[in-house]
């Protein structure tokens, strides 16, 4: 959380400084990609992604699917549980199905992600869906009070590997290529859920050297809050 100081003098500035309060935090803008290792197009969005993964107010995260494992490569970082993130998104976003590489953004607006410029396009194009205030803090992580839509959400814990990790593939669609990734998501685990009032829940402590986000999201849709250390 940052802190905004006004420099002036006087019972005005003081009086400023007061009903402003300490806590200004910029909603973040999540863009999720769901991609594979063992698919052959999905190379230029994990570049495209990485182009983004350092813009101010972006969390960026690869979510590594395990659909495409049978063509002879096992995804090195694909979990089932991503796979089913995927599927849950896929009616709301009006697809049949998932494929790969989709980029999410916000919960609410999807594209390929392989053409030059389309995740900036996508990130430009978002609008943030109203939700409560989120801090991760002391262990704890802090939802302020609001309106949960439909009537709760769920809140999200994500552990993630800042950074680029390039992986030599061996077999499949992308033998004898090394693909980068950026950010890579290790574990998703649900916590709990919000359903307007303000909540307060315990902040397991990483480990590995991984990274935290915590996202509030509608069941299969938009993501209401965004955090990450």
């Amino acid at each position: 959380m940052s802190t905004k100081r006004i420099a002036s003098s006087g019972l005005l500035a003081a009086s400023l400084l007061s009903s402003i309060g300490t806590a200004i935090a910029q909603p973040l803008t999540v863009v999720e990609l769901f991609t594979s290792q063992g698919c052959s197009s999905c190379p230029p969005a994990n570049a495209n992604l990485i182009k983004v993964k350092d813009q101010p107010g972006v969390l960026a995260l690869s979510f590594n699917v395990t659909y495409w494992d049978y063509l002879g490569w096992k995804d090195t970082f694909g979990r089932e549980e991503f796979t089913q993130r995927q599927v849950r998104y896929e009616p709301s976003l009006g697809r049949s199905g998932p494929f790969t590489p989709q980029v999410v953004v916000n919960g609410d607006a999807d594209a390929v992600g392989a053409a030059p410029g389309e995740i900036e396009g996508l990130i430009a194009g978002s609008a943030h869906a109203e939700g409560p205030s989120l801090s991760l803090d002391g262990g704890k992580i802090a939802i302020g009070a609001g309106k949960a839509p439909a009537g709760s959400a769920d809140v999200w814990l994500v552990r993630y590997n800042k950074g680029v990790i390039e992986v030599p593939v061996a077999r499949g669609e992308n033998t004898g290529h090394t693909l980068p990734h950026a950010n890579v998501v290790h574990s998703l685990e649900k916590l709990g859920s919000w359903s307007g009032e303000a909540t307060t829940l315990p902040l397991p402590a990483a480990s590995d050297g991984l990274s935290t986000a915590v996202l509030v999201q509608t069941p299969g849709g938009s993501i209401l809050a965004a955090a990450a250390d």
